[in-house]
């Protein structure tokens, strides 16, 4: 059946790259509508140079770059470290929370152009397909998707640069760097070629934030992070906004190699792949934050927080930013933060970051007179007797019960 003729308008979220590219002229070649790309800039840099000409002479009708970098920080990347959320106890889900964020621009942009459908162009193996559409129909529940991977007969990488030749759309890839990449100012993810063989470790090159810990430098280097209700404000003194704040800490960390991960995860779809990712600012705050929580957080209520943190966290994996259940925890999650105030000292070296100070002049819940190993005037250590004892109840009662049955 010809899909010519069933959408007049649609709203591409468009990379520039060679998937990207193609769908922009596929769409028109197969669904006879015109197209209009839209990017998000999310802290790519210079992988967004070029990419109104690219688009329009794709085909596309317009092309709309948006800024969103503090809006993603601010509004997505912070909720998520206020709950310190890290899929399966490695990924700082760099990928996943900016699909939210891109499909909510992409859809402002389908109803200020007045188009009946939207487009990505996320395989359908993949996690990201769920992720955009999910947010696109909790924006609209009757728009309509075109999901290219899961309609075209175009199954390999060869197919696409053949699709690419014959339409006079340059094909980008490159025989050095064959593997894929996603970035923003959380992070970049590799996947795919070499990647695919799980013993094989990651070619260096592949590397873009980071050095080599073995070649970062051979002195430590200390920075201070300033958190107020939750989110990181300051770096050693110097108040910035959130996107400045975590682009200041991708270069502080990248020169000491902080923040590479090489794991398998579980997909939401059911398959396991491999994904090579350098989060350096996020596993520097990350740190940061538990060192001023670990000052300020009472311990039942980050048991607690800390007990919701793997669903939270798979809710944001799997797409589901804008349901109830996120925003639900989300707001257990912003009252625990109300206290967390203060600063944390952190050592960064080849590698390793780790928390060295923590202080809070308004919240610390230390008390060195309770703490000390010193002489003190405030705690009856012989009270601890009937506390163990109290606590030990049940099992000196099943140990009664098993000498019984002696």
């Amino acid at each position: 059946m010809s899909k010519k003729g069933t959408v007049k308008k649609a709203v591409l979220a468009y990379s520039g790259g060679l998937d990207t590219s193609i769908i922009l002229k596929w769409l028109i070649e197969e669904y006879g509508c015109e197209v209009i790309a839209f990017s998000a800039d999310l802290g790519q840099g210079e992988e967004l140079d070029g990419i109104p000409k690219k688009a329009k002479d794709t085909g596309a009708s317009a092309c709309h770059i948006l800024d969103l970098r503090e809006e993603f920080t601010r509004d997505f990347v912070f909720p998520m470290f206020r709950a310190n959320a890290i899929y399966e106890g490695r990924y700082f889900l760099g990928t996943s929370i900016a699909r939210p964020l891109i499909a909510k621009a992409q859809m402002d942009i389908a109803r200020q152009e007045g188009a009946d459908a939207v487009s990505h162009g996320a395989t359908g193996k993949g996690n990201d397909q769920v992720r955009f559409e999910i947010a696109y129909y909790h924006f609209d529940p009757a728009v309509k998707v075109i999901a290219p991977w899961r309609e075209w007969d175009m199954n390999s990488r060869t197919a696409l640069e053949e699709y690419a030749r014959k339409h006079g759309i340059p094909v980008p890839t490159s025989k050095k760097f064959p593997w894929s990449s996603d970035r923003n100012l959380l992070h970049i993810s590799f996947e795919g070629d070499v990647l695919e063989n799980p013993w094989a470790e990651a070619p260096e090159e592949m590397y873009v934030l980071t050095v080599r810990p073995e070649d970062a430098p051979d002195q430590p280097e200390y920075v201070e992070i300033e958190f107020e209700k939750g989110d990181a404000v300051a770096v050693n003194g110097e108040r910035l906004s959130p996107a400045k704040l975590l682009a200041k800490l991708n270069e502080i960390g990248g020169r000491h190699g902080i923040g590479r991960v090489d794991l398998l995860e579980n997909r939401f779809v059911g398959m396991k792949s491999r994904g090579v990712y350098e989060t350096p600012g996020g596993t520097i705050l990350e740190e940061a934050h538990r060192g001023v929580e670990s000052i300020t957080m009472d311990r039942e209520v980050m048991h607690l927080r800390d007990s919701l943190v793997p669903s939270y966290a798979s809710m944001i994996y799997n797409g589901f930013w804008f349901a109830p259940e996120r925003l639900a925890l989300q707001a257990l999650i912003d009252q625990t933060q109300q206290n967390v105030n203060g600063k944390a000292r952190i050592k960064l070296y080849k590698g390793h970051c780790r928390v060295v100070g923590r202080d809070s002049a308004t919240d610390s819940l230390f008390n060195v007179d309770f703490a000390t190993f010193e002489a003190d005037a405030v705690y009856n250590q012989a009270d601890a007797e009937g506390f163990i004892k109290l606590n030990a109840l049940r099992l000196r009662i099943a140990a009664m019960q098993r000498e019984a049955k002696k």
